[in-house]
């Protein structure tokens, strides 16, 4: 606005026009990393993704809590986001549609090819007292079958392909066996969660399946699974957990927002609902061997470099 025509407006036009400025200011704040200036771009709402671990609204109504926490700290609203699968989850972060993602680790190295993106935190899990925790191979309780070398030109479920400890962990536990996946099975089948291959392989539909270990123990103890018709056949070694993501784009101050509220969570339901001890600051490193194994094993082809 011209300068010498702002001095000559009235007292309560400048009023009218300063509020019409600072309204503009609330919401969450991003530079525009696409073209590389330092646009700022304003949102609302602080959108928050998860991947479908388990069935969407199960995801859904199991964080609705964490929404009203994290929403309370920062001071402003919070959207949930369940994709109805995990490729989804990445497609709506690479397209700027989210702010925030829970990712498991191999959702996570697919999508910071197709976007910037960086992990911040990931919770100390109640079993292990580390970052890390399990994936398994899960049996028919009374399967003939004692060892992963006895699962060839047999029918294995994963949960969805993209899925950390329900596919890419049990194809190395395969593949160390010596068992290469599609061709030394008789059938692969996409459950596309780990509560549906526990149920799957629970009935017989399925020789073998993979599952995360923890999701398994839950499914047990809540009644959804009988724990006296299924046997763990193999462990994974261990698997870094679960990261929250940003996009990179984001504002820095409200990272630093969004990290502290992680890192500060102390309500005990709370993380008992997050699967939880506490959470700990993590980076990209700590995803390089999921990258590398994720990449041999070809769950990375197709991935925009």
């Amino acid at each position: 606005m011209n300068f010498t025509r702002l001095a000559r407006l009235s007292v309560p036009v400048l009023l009218a026009i300063l509020l019409g400025l600072l309204a503009g200011c609330g919401g969450v704040k991003s530079t525009d990393a696409s073209k590389n200036t330092d646009a700022v771009v304003i949102s609302n709402v602080l959108r928050v993704g998860l991947i479908p671990n388990q069935s969407p609204d199960k995801v859904k109504a199991q964080y609705e809590p964490f929404r009203a926490y994290l929403s309370e700290k920062l001071g402003m609203p919070v959207e949930l986001f369940v994709g109805p699968d995990y490729t989804a989850v990445v497609e709506a972060m690479a397209n700027d549609k989210l702010d925030l993602a829970y990712f498991g680790g191999l959702t996570y190295v697919q999508a910071k090819k197709r976007a910037g993106v960086y992990p911040i935190v990931t919770e100390i899990d109640r079993q292990t007292k580390t970052t890390k925790y399990h994936s398994q191979i899960i049996v028919p309780a009374n399967s003939p079958v004692k060892k992963v070398e006895e699962l060839k030109g047999k029918v294995f479920a994963f949960g969805d392909i993209n899925s950390t400890s329900g596919s890419l962990y049990p194809r190395i536990m395969l593949d160390k066996a010596g068992i290469k996946v599609p061709e030394d099975l008789k059938q692969v089948i996409y459950t596309g969660a780990h509560d549906a291959t526990a149920a799957a392989v629970q009935n017989g539909t399925v020789d073998a399946g993979g599952i995360e270990g923890r999701i398994l123990d839950k499914l047990i103890k809540q009644g959804k699974a009988d724990k006296s018709k299924i046997r763990v056949l193999a462990e994974s070694e261990p698997v870094e957990g679960y990261p929250w993501v940003v996009r990179a784009g984001l504002d820095k101050a409200l990272v630093e927002q969004i990290t502290g509220a992680f890192l500060t969570m102390n309500d005990p339901q709370l993380l008992d609902l997050m699967r939880a001890e506490k959470y700990a600051k993590i980076t990209d490193q700590d995803y390089a061997y999921i990258e590398e194994q994720a990449t041999r094993l070809g769950l990375l082809k197709g991935q925009k470099q």
